[in-house]
């Protein structure tokens, strides 16, 4: 008896509906939690059909549903289940799980059915892919703009160079222009970056490959945006003269390891980078910054410019005179009549075709180096590969 009674208690006092059926299909039990989910008292429902609380089609198909059950004793296990609808006393409808198990109960079978209800689960689905749909546009719009914005940039560069008699103006001119360009864009590229990160993080339960189809999307689009910022950015600091570079000592080779499981995290499918270094000594004094930026951009063309299933050979060596760096990919390479321009600021060469880049990371890598006293070197054949050289007097 004692046991009996806890488990009235529990049914009684459940978060999710139980109702129990007989075998033709009519309401023999039904917990107070399922009575609120279809607006019944218990008088309305008990004796009835259980096909009074489904609508249609379902409502028709009941009795066939269950004359398969019982024939094929398929069992929808509780926690798994299936979905289906409800139709409640004012005839509207909500989504819940329905788990059902048949039971043994004296001399005849009854089946219970659990009844979770998947309304507010929806709710929040159908307001996360509004969600993910909104910034997805807010984005595309964003991204509109800033390249209305880099394009005027680039005519007015152009124009601005015929008219005017000293690149001092011309520079000047440019630097006003970027400035407000990183402010008025910074700001809310990053407040979409991080509304997409929390995005990602708050659908991982629904593991709705749409929502994380857009919300990648969305991260490439600020990504790439930010590195055309960032390219502005730094050509920008360079003319205006506020780059000073900044000698230390450091680890050579931490910092390229570093460098090289950054990059491979961004490189294509099955490309490698493989680094290597040469030499006794891994200690050098140059502008780690500098440098830094030089390895990631060189690296970052290798791989846009190389397919996939290749490797990006990226080597460091210390001698008695010099600190080299070279990298090295076998992508398009770059066309002969093209390589007299390739440090030129906004050039890229013309087998580039839809591959995303400013023209700017190449220049930005030949002052870079020279601010550190160093040289840059290359060699590159069409559709064999390119490889750049980084060179440091000791």
């Amino acid at each position: 008896m004692e046991n009996a009674r806890l488990l009235h208690a529990i049914i009684e006092t459940a978060i999710d509906g139980i109702i129990t059926i007989d075998s033709r299909g009519k309401m023999e039990s039904i917990n107070p939690a399922a009575l609120k989910l279809f607006g019944y008292t218990a008088e309305e429902v008990m004796g009835h059909n259980i096909s009074m609380l489904m609508p249609e089609p379902e409502q028709s198909a009941h009795d066939h549903y269950l004359e398969h059950y019982q024939q094929t004793r398929e069992k929808h296990i509780i926690g798994k289940g299936r979905e289906v609808k409800g139709l409640r006393k004012d005839g509207s409808t909500f989504p819940f799980r329905l788990a059902v198990s048949e039971v043994q109960y004296q001399d005849r079978k009854i089946y219970t059915g659990f009844i979770h209800d998947l309304s507010r689960e929806k709710e929040a689905e159908e307001r996360l892919r509004d969600y993910a749909a909104e910034l997805e546009n807010l984005v595309e719009e964003r991204t509109k703009s800033l390249k209305k914005t880099v394009t005027a940039l680039r005519e007015a560069k152009e124009e601005v160079s015929l008219s005017l008699e000293k690149e001092k103006e011309l520079n000047q001119m440019k630097s006003r222009f970027v400035s407000m360009a990183s402010h008025e864009f910074r700001t809310p590229l990053s407040s979409v970056q991080l509304s997409a990160s929390l995005i990602e993080k708050y659908a991982e339960p629904y593991e709705n490959p749409q929502i994380a189809k857009h919300v990648h999307k969305i991260k490439n689009a600020v990504g790439n945006l930010t590195t055309i910022l960032n390219d502005f950015l730094s050509l920008e600091r360079l003319e205006a003269g506020r780059v000073e570079p900044a000698f230390h000592e450091f680890d050579l080779v931490k910092l390229a390891e570093e460098i090289t499981e950054e990059m491979q995290m961004i490189a294509k499918q099955d490309q490698n980078i493989i680094y290597q270094h040469t030499g006794l000594q891994s200690v050098v004094m140059l502008d780690q910054n500098l440098l830094k930026n030089c390895m990631i951009n060189l690296i970052n063309n290798a791989i846009k410019y190389s397919g996939e299933n290749t490797f990006i050979e990226f080597n460091t060596e210390i001698n008695e005179r010099q600190c080299i760096v070279t990298i090295k990919d076998n992508g398009i390479g770059i066309p002969d009549t093209d390589q007299k321009h390739l440090f030129q600021p906004f050039f890229r060469a013309h087998n580039t075709g839809s591959i995303p880049g400013t023209g700017l990371g190449l220049n930005i890598v030949l002052r870079y180096a020279g601010l550190m006293n160093g040289e840059v070197q290359f060699e590159s054949k069409i559709n064999k590969g390119t490889t750049f050289i980084l060179s440091f007097n000791k």
